[in-house]
Order: C-alpha cells, then structure tokens, then sequence
C-alpha cells in the first residue's frame, strides 16, 4: 500500500483552497442573481438585479443592456432638498437612461408590466434601482437609483397619485459614493449641469 507523506496532503488541502478562492472570486453572483456595472465619468457602480422577485422588470432591464441601448447614455435627473415643491413629498435620487440621448428608441419601446412592491417585496431604500414611470405599465429603460429610503415609492405611498408606486428590481452593492457624488453635482430645475456620462451599462 502507498504511503503518503504529510507534505502531499499538506499540498493537496492547499490547492483545494486555492481552486475555491479563485472560483469564488470568479463568481460575485453567490445567491446566482445577475450582477451588472453603470461604468460613468466618476467611477462603476455594482448592482444586483433580483430576477427572482421582480422578473418581468429585472429581465426588461438586462434586454436592454444586452442590446446596447445604454452604451453613451446618461445620468440627467436628480431630485434632492431645494429642487422640489414645498408642498409635494419628498424624494431622492439620481435618474438615468436614453431619454436625453435617444429619445426615439426610449419613446418606441413597449411599457414593462407594473410590478409593485407588495408583489415583489422589494423597498424602496438607500440604494434601491427602480423603474420611472407615468401609467401603471408604462415603465421602459428609465431609471432611478435612490439617495435615501424613500417609502413614499412603494406601494400604497403618496408619491405616486394612483397609490402603486414604483417598481423595485435590484440595489446597489459597490459604488454608493458615486451615486452620492453625482447626487450633489450642479443641477437646475432638477437636471444635471451637465448630465453624467454613462460609458456603458454591463453585465459582471
């Protein structure tokens, strides 16, 4: 029968663990959700897409990544203290996409079913991605992340007067800072001056 030296299962248990870290770090999707990177002027942002619990919007939002449709694109929008009504509730964000650079495709695509957050459970809190919208069901590759927690976008809150909110579908996991940072650039009338640079939207 074969000895084996200490040395040799010493080896072995150390290119076991080698094998699992690499893998490990080869696959940020632990929980197998997509992953994807908003690559702007001011550094990446990671988020993770729930395509679990809001399928229909999660799915919509990688087709057009897929398709190329945020590739030169931008962040044009933010809300914060001194830019809103003082008699509206209040919100923060920062909202991107293809309206301010391509309109036509943003106003030809067919609207994402609505998915509420007391069909999806998903919050909307520091971080959250959701869908803009005007009609229930007219959401299409617009977009907002938020600055805050803001529960006036769920279902049943104020911010939206039919009481459906808006439709959550993933959240910030790397990049907060720049979120923040593009939060407090210069704006007017709500619009960024000028809008940020959006090099690409990726897959991880």
């Amino acid at each position: 029968m074969r000895k084996y030296s200490f040395q040799f299962f010493f080896n072995l248990l150390l290119l076991l663990w080698i094998v699992s870290t690499i893998a490990a770090c080869k696959s940020p999707e632990k929980n197998g959700l997509p992953h994807i990177i908003i690559e702007t002027g001011y550094g990446d942002i990671e988020i993770e897409l729930y395509t679990d619990k809001a399928p229909l919007t999660a799915n919509a939002f990688l087709r057009y990544i897929d398709s190329g449709y945020y590739d030169q694109s931008n962040f044009y929008r933010v809300l914060n203290m001194y830019n809103q009504p003082s008699n509206a509730p209040k919100a923060f964000l920062i909202q991107g996409g293809i309206w301010k650079s391509n309109n036509e495709l943003a106003q030809s695509l067919p609207g994402i079913p609505h998915e509420s957050t007391k069909q999806t459970g998903i919050l909307h809190k520091e971080g959250t991605i959701s869908m803009a919208r005007n009609e229930p069901g007219s959401a299409g590759p617009e977009f907002f992340i938020m600055v805050e927690e803001e529960t006036g976008f769920d279902f049943g809150g104020e911010n939206m007067g039919d009481g459906l909110g808006f439709a959550a579908f993933g959240s910030v996991v790397r990049g907060m800072p720049i979120v923040r940072k593009i939060h407090n650039l210069k704006e007017a009338n709500q619009y960024l001056q000028p809008p940020v640079y959006i090099h690409t939207i990726r897959r991880k």
